[in-house]
């Protein structure tokens, strides 16, 4: 053995480990990013993403009509409850309509629309008759159904051209007619244009924007042309502007976009100014549910068209955030069910109703926040009304079922409600994807062709 110059055996020094790197810490940010998107993609988020929305919204949009109507229910002499249970009873109404509509085949919803059309369209018809007819805030939109309840027919109108016009597309786009633009336009668009006539006859311009609305939403789902698309919506524009232009009311309404004081000249802009202090007042949290004091005979409507003002008021910017973010998942959602079926009337009945309730939505919130004119029109799910609250629900039902019918969708439920003990099926199948929710392929697999 070898020895040192000291005489003292060498030490043994140990072999070096091998330096392994550490992990790198992975960006939280990212991390969170890549799990919504995973959750997103899974195949029941879109069926579980518009029954919660919805029921939230209505929810809320009840704890809130109840807070809302109590000080002008005792002003009409009234109980404290009665809006409240009312809207309620609309509720349980609705509540039983979404399932039976959620639980429909698509066979049933296409039999369905050429009836509530023609049901539509004579109710709204009918309004018209003295003695029949009963006018609301200058508009005669309203049946009496007897004691304090009344039909408002317009609403249903919005159901029967998103399923009637969905139905009539379908069919088109299954005999490769879409690519005449006659056959895109009539007798779509007559239709549409006959039932925006009965509204205006009762004065009610801002369900005939959602009306128009809706069938520009079927029109561009359809792959209707550029020129097209832009000369349909040059005629609804010119009309909108003669009829806003001979009518004093709307023109006063026009005027008060960006109104701060309750007189501004000869218009009086009450409503739209004391629908800004309420939610100028409200600070981040509210000043607590139930103390608005704009509801307290300052701001007209507080519990129908301005229901969103008083949620400002009293639950603060967080509260209409989540208003907001609700109806933002329920349209996302929508889109994503219009966007991955193949069904050419699902497509077109899905994006009808997505942009029936989003455009809706807007005008109302857009009008509160002083950024539109005001319209008349109530935040979907969430405002006093049972005649816009039951074709509503109905309509949600009609997504639910839509997104059941998808076929990763159908497989998941399976494996989840094992029938009579049977083994659960395994694997999954990945929905195709599409880019579009326009028109596709002519070659799509129809279903529900009568």
């Amino acid at each position: 053995m070898s020895s040192s110059r000291t005489g003292r055996p060498p030490v043994q020094r140990a072999a070096r480990r091998p330096v392994v790197p550490r992990p790198s810490r992975e960006n939280p940010v990212r991390t969170l990013v890549t799990r919504a998107r995973r959750a997103w993609d899974r195949p029941l988020t879109a069926y579980y993403v518009i029954l919660g929305g919805s029921l939230l919204i209505t929810v809320l949009g009840l704890v809130m009509v109840y807070s809302a109507s109590q000080i002008t229910a005792l002003q009409m002499s009234l109980p404290g409850s009665y809006f409240f249970r009312k809207q309620l009873l609309a509720a349980a109404i609705g509540a039983v309509l979404l399932l039976a509509a959620s639980r429909m085949p698509v066979k049933l919803h296409r039999a369905l629309a050429y009836p509530i059309l023609a049901g539509a369209v004579f109710l709204m018809a009918l309004v018209q008759v003295p003695g029949i007819g009963v006018a609301v805030n200058g508009n005669q939109n309203w049946i009496a159904l007897g004691g304090s309840f009344q039909l408002q027919p317009s609403e249903f109108g919005k159901l029967a051209l998103v399923l009637w016009g969905a139905d009539l597309l379908a069919r088109k786009q299954d005999k490769r007619l879409l690519a005449q633009w006659k056959h895109m336009l009539v007798p779509l668009v007559p239709a549409a244009f006959m039932l925006l006539g009965l509204i205006m006859l009762g004065g009610d311009m801002g369900t005939a924007i959602i009306l128009t609305a809706i069938l520009f939403g079927l029109l561009w789902l359809a792959g209707a042309p550029t020129r097209l698309f832009a000369g349909v919506l040059a005629v609804a524009a010119l009309l909108g502007a003669i009829l806003i232009r001979t009518s004093e009311n709307r023109m006063a309404r026009l005027a008060c976009l960006g109104a701060t004081e309750p007189q501004t000249g000869p218009v009086d802009c009450w409503q739209a100014v004391h629908g800004i202090y309420a939610l100028a007042s409200g600070g981040i949290f509210g000043s607590g549910l139930g103390a608005s004091l704009e509801k307290w005979g300052e701001l007209p409507e507080a519990h129908t068209d301005f229901i969103f003002a008083v949620t400002g008021e009293e639950l603060g910017l967080a509260g209409t955030l989540s208003v907001l973010a609700l109806f933002a998942a329920l349209g996302y959602a929508g889109i994503r069910v219009a966007g991955r079926t193949e069904d050419p009337f699902v497509r077109y009945a899905a994006g009808g109703v997505t942009t029936w309730i989003t455009a809706q939505a807007v005008i109302n919130i857009g009008a509160v926040l002083g950024l539109l004119p005001i319209a008349g029109v109530p935040l979907p799910l969430f405002s006093y009304g049972g005649s816009a609250l039951l074709p509503t629900m109905f309509a949600i039902g009609l997504l639910i079922a839509f997104a059941r019918e998808d076929p990763a969708a159908r497989m998941a439920l399976a494996m989840r409600q094992p029938r009579f003990g049977r083994k659960r099926i395994g694997g999954s199948q990945r929905p195709r994807r599409w880019n579009t929710m326009r028109r596709r392929a002519p070659g799509a697999r129809p279903s529900g062709e009568r």
